[in-house]
């Protein structure tokens, strides 16, 4: 039932949604782990940084405050990727049968990642994070 309840979803609606994210059970030994994880004031402090330096970096542009709002011609100016970076999404783009959609998506993502680690480059482990996101975009991931 739930295979084919997935099946319904369409590839174009699947490419406008940003973050693919499965969330399995935590297994019970990471919930009594006594490990301590990063506080919600840090990240909470590191997503309002990233987001003024977003707001800055649009400021000359009338309506766009984030990256999910550039257009593919801001997306052309302000995502650029290195060789490695190029040559990482291209053959996930091949291996994936990711869409141009897809392809903008992750870029937009990648920037953000990228302005979450205060990198002024998007780095092939940005992308990496980002393509991994896209996993309902898979050959088969309903199933």
């Amino acid at each position: 039932m739930v295979q084919r309840y997935l099946n319904k979803i369409s590839g174009p609606l699947l490419d406008r949604i940003d973050l693919h994210v499965e969330v399995t059970p935590v297994p019970f030994n990471e919930l009594s782990s006594q490990r301590t994880s990063e506080p919600s004031g840090d990240i909470r402090a590191r997503v309002m940084q990233a987001r003024a330096l977003q707001e800055q970096r649009y400021a000359e542009h009338a309506g766009v405050y984030c990256n999910a709002q550039m257009s593919s011609k801001l997306l052309k100016e302000i995502c650029v990727i290195n060789t490695l970076g190029q040559n990482l999404l291209k053959t996930a783009m091949n291996r994936l049968n990711l869409s141009a959609r897809a392809y903008d998506r992750i870029l937009k993502v990648s920037r953000t990642i990228a302005d979450l680690a205060g990198s002024d480059d998007i780095k092939p482990e940005h992308l990496a994070e980002a393509i991994q996101y896209r996993s309902l975009d898979r050959e088969g991931w309903a199933g």
